[in-house]
C-alpha cells in the first residue's frame, strides 16, 4: 500500500495527476483513526528503543502548501513520543547571520543526533520551492554573479538539487533515516480551512492574509514542488506524496510509513553494563539489603 505514495527515483511524477482526496478502498474513517492511534502507540514504544539503541537518528521533513495539515499531522502522529526523544524545528525566513552563510548551514545545525527524531516543519526545500516562486529571496543571499532576478537560471536550481542530494546522502550514510512528506491538498480544501480559521476564535491566530495572497501562486508552487520532488527523491531519502484533503487518512498514512520504517531497523536495547569491575550479583544483593533495611 505504501508503495503507491512513494516517488521512485527516476520515475517523474505529475502532481496535477496525483489525487488529493484518495482513500484506500474499504477503509472507513472510524477504522482508519483507530489504526492511526495504534500506530502512534507503537511508534512511541519503538522510539524508546530507538533512543536507547543510540545508533540511528531520524529526520522527518514536512512540506506543503498552506493549510495542508503539517501541524496537526505532527501533533496527532507523534504526540506519544517522550519529549527527550523528539525535536521540532520550524524554518522561518533566514536571519541576517544565516544569509551570510550557504543555505544549508542553518539546517545542518539542527540535524538530529543519535536516538532522536527531528521534525522539520518546512525545511531547506524552501530554497528550491518558495525561493523559485519568489526569486527576490535569492537576491538577499548575495550570490556571485547574481545581481537581479534575470540572472537566476535553471543552473542554480539544478546545482541545489545536487547539493541537497549530497547533503542527504551524507546524513543517511552516518545513520540518519530521512522520510520526506509532501502533503498534497486541493484548492477547495485549502480554501475551506482558511474559512475555518476565520470563523473560529481558537483558529484566528493561524490565519494570515499572506496565505490568501499566496493562493494566486498555487500553480507555480505545484510546478516547483514537482521539479524538486522529481530531482531529490532517492532510495536513501524518498519523497512520499500524501493526499491531504481528508486529514484522518493523511495522519494514518504518515503513521504507517514512519512505523514501518522504524520496524525495519535492527533495534535492540543495550545490555546491562557497569563502569566498574563490581559483580552484578553483588550490586543486586546490596540493593536488596537497602530495601529490607527501610521496611
Amino acid at each position: 500500500m505504501i508503495e503507491t505514495f512513494i516517488v521512485q527515483p527516476g520515475h517523474f511524477i505529475d502532481l496535477h495527476q496525483r489525487p488529493t482526496d484518495y482513500v484506500e478502498p474499504d477503509l472507513k474513517k472510524k477504522y482508519g483513526k483507530k489504526r492511526m492511534k495504534k500506530n502512534r502507540d507503537a511508534i512511541a514504544q519503538l522510539q524508546d528503543q530507538f533512543y536507547a539503541h543510540d545508533r540511528y537518528s531520524m529526520l522527518l521533513v514536512f512540506q506543503a502548501l498552506d493549510a495542508a495539515g503539517k501541524d496537526s499531522t505532527v501533533k496527532h502522529v507523534l504526540q506519544k513520543v517522550r519529549p527527550q526523544g523528539i525535536r521540532f524545528r520550524d524554518f522561518m525566513p533566514p536571519s541576517e547571520e544565516e544569509l551570510q552563510q550557504d543555505y544549508l548551514w542553518r539546517v545542518h545545525k539542527y540535524a538530529p543526533r543519535r536516538g532522536i527524531i527531528n521534525i522539520f516543519h518546512r525545511s531547506y526545500y524552501e530554497d528550491v520551492t518558495a525561493s523559485r516562486v519568489h526569486p527576490e529571496f535569492i537576491l538577499k543571499q548575495q550570490l556571485p554573479n547574481i545581481h537581479e532576478t534575470a540572472d537566476i537560471k535553471d543552473r542554480l536550481w539544478n546545482e541545489r538539487y545536487r547539493q541537497i542530494n549530497d547533503f542527504e546522502t551524507m546524513l543517511t550514510e552516518n545513520g540518519t533515516i530521512i522520510l520526506k512528506f509532501f502533503l498534497h491538498v486541493s484548492l477547495e480544501q485549502q480554501s475551506r480551512r482558511f474559512l475555518k480559521r476565520m470563523r473560529r476564535e481558537d483558529k484566528h491566530w493561524k490565519f494570515s492574509e499572506k496565505d490568501i495572497e499566496e493562493q494566486q501562486f498555487r500553480e507555480e508552487y505545484l510546478n516547483v514542488y514537482e521539479k524538486a520532488i522529481n530531482h531529490t527523491s532517492t532510495d536513501l531519502a524518498p519523497w512520499y506524496i500524501i493526499p491531504a484533503d481528508r486529514k484522518w487518512y493523511m495522519r494514518y498514512l504518515v503513521s504507517e510509513i514512519i512505523l514501518q520504517r522504524m520496524k525495519s531497523l535492527d533495534l535492540a536495547y543495550p545490555g546491562l553494563s557497569l563502569s566498574s569491575n563490581q559483580d552484578i550479583e553483588a550490586i543486586r544483593e546490596t540493593l536488596k539489603r537497602k530495601i529490607d533495611r527501610d521496611k
